[in-house]
């Protein structure tokens, strides 16, 4: 039996680009690496970043705890608030909406899930309607938020001041910055790894392994390894999106709207200086000007400055680790902020890259199976996307389109099994689990047959009683929640 050998320790890691990817992977590589590999983060004041002003989903707490991150402090700095899910308007027709709320959907009884219970309930008519069984969406539906064990939550922030967060922590862990706009890289002629990069004033910057953080351009995966882009326009099919800031409107709700559009739709992400507005939508439907002003028209406040367009296509890499090259964030794909997903897809691919860490040595093992997961996760949430597209009601030609389209298998099995009888198949690599599926399921129209026969064995009253008593102790939490804006207000004030 051969004996394993100690690796060769990488010994500089560069970074190119900075923004909210580029400095999660730099703070997450300070605080992990050995100190005996240099980082390096190679970064244009004069470029600007897409950050807009950022939703997220729950998971972000696992960055924020490995981090070390004092919560309170992180959303002071960044005028964050707390997030406990996402209210979708208007998606099956106006005047109808539902709330995607994060955390457990009542509870199960036995073996067979909550929701099977609801629907027999709900067919006799002595149902409550779905949130009311979700504690994050009592909690929501009244503008109440503190941190309680029944919520689940997340944040919302100013993606600008969250990259200029997280430089302050990477920078104070030994990163090292170099201002400086790319225009080459270099490639080992006989291996094909890069080796460098160089600057527009002529340094060059060396390295053993790159991330490459670049935003759309893709620098170094895209274009100087040539890796190809896989298109989705087909099932998302939006391209644009313009965005704009308004002033605060009470109350301060501690939810994401996303309110559907006769072309695509709108987002609300409310912060403690501002509330970030944007509409995203497809220019074959939509112009520019006409986008600008369909987005003005449907502000809660008044708009700070002008609108901004955003130009973006939706897809993935056909590889995301490629030689000595790993992209995160839009250089390795992009799909639109529907569910809060940027963030998460950065952080995941950190953690991935962590735990199949290279070494200067032969990756080939740690490489494929870098990229086997990444597929399965940019896969599973554009089906979960393209869920809301699909399961649409609305009258418009855009969205007409959108219901006739031809699911992915994977997609058009689940909404199968579902609509024959409230079947959710747990996927284990799949980001959004059950509870998701369920109420963007039932929020969007698209109601099970039957129900599961097992939910048979509670008698009427039995039936009644277990579900007014979860809806009761909902209720009871909700109640006794201090406002939104007063928990802000308490923990994580922004300085003004």
């Amino acid at each position: 039996m051969t004996s394993p050998t100690a690796p060769v320790p990488l010994k500089t890691i560069v970074i190119v680009g900075g923004g909210t990817a580029g400095w999660i992977a730099a703070a997450m590589l300070a605080r992990f690496v050995p100190r005996t590999t240099k980082i390096s983060l190679v970064e244009s004041d004069a470029i600007g970043t897409v950050g807009v002003g950022e939703a997220t989903i729950p998971q972000i707490r696992l960055l924020t705890a490995a981090l070390g991150i004092d919560e309170n402090a992180m959303l002071a700095a960044t005028h964050g608030t707390f997030k406990l899910g996402i209210e979708f308007v208007d998606w099956t027709g106006r005047g109808s909406r539902y709330m995607h709320a994060f955390g457990a959907v009542g509870r199960g009884l036995g073996v067979v899930p909550f929701h099977h219970h609801w629907l027999r309930a709900q067919a006799s008519g002595t149902a409550a309607p779905l949130g009311d069984y979700i504690a994050s969406a009592r909690a929501a539906a009244d503008a109440r938020f503190d941190r309680h064990p029944d919520l689940a939550y997340a944040y919302h922030f100013d993606a600008t001041l969250l990259a200029r967060w997280l430089r302050g922590l990477a920078e104070a862990s030994g990163v090292d910055r170099i201002e400086g706009r790319i225009v080459t890289a270099q490639r080992d002629g006989e291996t094909g790894d890069l080796t460098g990069v160089t600057l527009d004033d002529g340094r060059a910057v060396e390295g053993d392994f790159f991330l490459d953080c670049s935003g759309f351009r893709s620098l170094l995966l895209g274009e100087a390894l040539g890796v190809a882009f896989e298109d989705w326009s087909h099932w998302l099919p939006c391209d644009r999106a313009m965005a704009v800031a308004c002033e605060v409107t009470t109350p301060l709700l501690p939810y994401t709207r996303a309110t559907a559009r006769p072309v695509g739709w709108q987002w609300r992400i409310p912060l403690q200086h501002r509330t970030g507005n944007g509409l995203v939508y497809a220019a074959a439907h939509l112009s520019d000007d006409e986008a600008a002003a369909r987005l003005l028209a449907n502000l809660d406040g008044p708009a700070i400055g002008d609108p901004r367009p955003l130009r973006f296509a939706t897809g993935k890499r056909a590889t995301f680790w490629e030689r000595n090259v790993v992209a995160l964030g839009l250089a390795s794909g992009f799909m639109e902020p529907l569910e809060s997903t940027s963030i998460h897809m950065v952080q995941s691919a950190v953690a991935r890259l962590l735990s199949l860490f290279p070494s200067a040595g032969d990756n080939a093992a740690a490489r494929a199976a870098y990229n086997r997961q990444t597929h399965i996760e940019y896969d599973t949430v554009r089906d979960f996307l393209i869920l809301h597209y699909h399961a649409n009601r609305r009258p418009e030609p855009f969205w007409q389109r959108c219901r006739d389209m031809a699911l992915p298998d994977r997609l058009a099995e689940k909404i199968a099994q579902f609509r024959a009888a409230a079947i959710l198949t747990p996927d284990v690599a799949d980001l959004f689990t059950e509870p998701a599926w369920l109420q963007v399921m039932i929020g969007q129209g698209i109601n099970p047959v039957t129900w599961s026969p097992l939910a048979e064995a509670l008698s009427p009253d039995q039936l009644a009683g277990f579900l007014a008593d979860i809806r009761d102790r909902h209720a009871a939490t909700a109640r006794a929640l201090p406002a939104h804006a007063d928990t802000v207000a308490r923990h994580c004030m922004a300085k003004r």
